[in-house]
């Protein structure tokens, strides 16, 4: 199965890792009171730890004990790494070399574009740079997490936690925000900071560099050392699509939240001016799969829980922590859509052709997603009468594994527990992979049929 098919050996090796997730959350050691933690939450808080995600139908703060939070925390380090990055690191450390199936086994989790074959088609990092970028992913993590734990600690200390409690919320938080799995160990979660601009500021700067993807901080490392801009050229197609196209939905998401929650006395209303901007600026920061979020999204407004369906449904870089369909996907289709309306027979971005298998695939993505957000979406209206824009903010953070809840999650019957958990296992494992794992293999055809045109539009 690892030779023939790396898509459905992720999708085994991340399965059996909920459940044995599932198991351990399930004994009485993890929960605080000391009993039997349900099946239904413990495999919730399973799938929502190994998929990065952040929902939860228990108090986090509350209900699990400190061994419960030790295996919630190693949970989101290997779903945030990804489970065949770690693989591949711990056999570069035991052996000191990355063998061929080795790197064809890395490229298949930290490429965006995937195939059924293992090997992309077109790869944002060529195989030759594999053992470079898993040393990247596992120094950056290390680096990041430490650095944010380091800015979070002394804020705690303010607070009048202990040495020990700081840096241990502190590492708990910034695992939070660099995977962005959205999960907050304090009493509360962090409505008491929602006017701190320094901790909040720290979260959104973790949340930001995990949603890029280790690609893109791969590739942004090499730039920088290899002279910045006089070496532009080493900055790659991806990073500089994942850059552009991030930056931009943070900004339009920053403007669309602050101007439709400009005057709602339950969110923005009563706040001035700066601090209006800045908290609409983190939200929007945190629809790219954060989930740390400082406002209750039932007391915002319709329109804006749907501008925040969309950016939490496009999500964050190919190959990074976040989920949804990726803003490299919606790029493609932008630029696809450019170059219909230009007449051209290529989709072209900063100075590089972009070949039409991507836009497939992007096409394909966007199918899946929006196919598993509109079946679980339906089936939890029913199973519980709620309304459509409540359901469906719940389902987008759930595929999107972004972690923003209406509290829907925690008072779904035990039938709607499952499914948003398989909600949130697809939206980890990908739409690409998935599809690839069905098809199993690539099959060509000795003929092609005579052509014909439909009528489109």
């Amino acid at each position: 199965m690892i030779q023939s098919s790396p898509a459905r050996f992720a999708i085994l090796v991340f399965s059996a890792l909920i459940l044995l997730w599932t198991a351990l959350l399930s004994l009485p050691i993890s929960s605080a009171a000391g009993t039997i933690t349900p099946l239904a939450d413990a495999m919730f808080t399973a799938v929502s730890a190994i998929c990065v995600t952040g929902l939860s139908t228990v108090d986090m703060a509350s209900h699990w004990s400190i061994f419960g939070d030790l295996v919630i925390l190693a949970g989101i380090q290997i779903g945030g790494i990804g489970v065949l990055t770690l693989a591949s690191i711990l056999g570069l450390t035991v052996t000191r070399r990355l063998g061929l199936r080795q790197r064809l086994l890395a490229a298949t989790d930290t490429n965006p574009m995937r195939t059924g074959r293992g090997v992309s088609e077109s790869q944002a990092v060529g195989l030759g740079d594999i053992g470079g970028l898993l040393g990247a992913v596992a120094i950056s993590l290390l680096v990041i997490e430490a650095a944010l734990t380091l800015m979070i600690a002394p804020r705690l200390l303010l607070e009048g936690y202990s040495l020990p409690h700081a840096l241990g919320n502190g590492f708990y938080l910034a695992a939070s925000a660099f995977t962005n799995t959205g999960f907050v160990p304090l009493p509360g979660g962090l409505a008491p900071y929602e006017t701190d601009g320094y901790l909040l500021s720290v979260l959104a700067i973790g949340v930001f560099l995990g949603s890029i993807g280790f690609p893109v901080i791969f590739a942004l490392y090499r730039y920088l050392a290899g002279g910045g801009w006089r070496a532009h050229k080493r900055l790659g197609l991806h990073a500089k699509l994942t850059l552009t196209t991030t930056i931009a939905f943070v900004i339009l998401g920053w403007l669309a939240i602050a101007g439709l929650e400009w005057d709602n006395p339950s969110t923005f209303g009563s706040q001035n001016l700066g601090q209006t901007l800045f908290s609409a600026g983190y939200m929007s920061v945190m629809t790219r799969s954060g989930g740390l979020g400082i406002v209750d999204p039932l007391d915002m407004h319709g329109s804006t829980l749907l501008v925040m369906d969309m950016l939490m449904f496009v999500g964050g870089g190919s190959a990074s922590t976040a989920g949804g369909i990726k803003v490299t996907t919606i790029a493609v289709l932008f630029l696809a859509a450019y170059a219909e309306a230009r007449g051209y027979q290529d989709m072209q971005a900063f100075g590089r052709r972009i070949p039409n298998e991507v836009l497939r695939v992007a096409v394909s993505i966007v199918i899946w997603g929006a196919t598993i957000v509109a079946i679980a979406s339906i089936t939890i209206m029913h199973m519980t009468g709620q309304p459509l824009d409540i359901v469906l903010f719940e389902v987008i953070s759930a595929f999107g594994t972004c972690g923003l809840s209406t509290d829907l999650s925690a008072n779904l019957p035990d039938a709607g527990k499952y499914v948003l958990a398989a909600t949130m296992w697809a939206g980890r494992v990908g739409t690409v992979t998935l599809a690839a794992a069905v098809a199993a293999t690539s099959r060509s055809r000795m003929f092609r049929l005579p052509e014909e045109r439909p009528i489109v539009g």
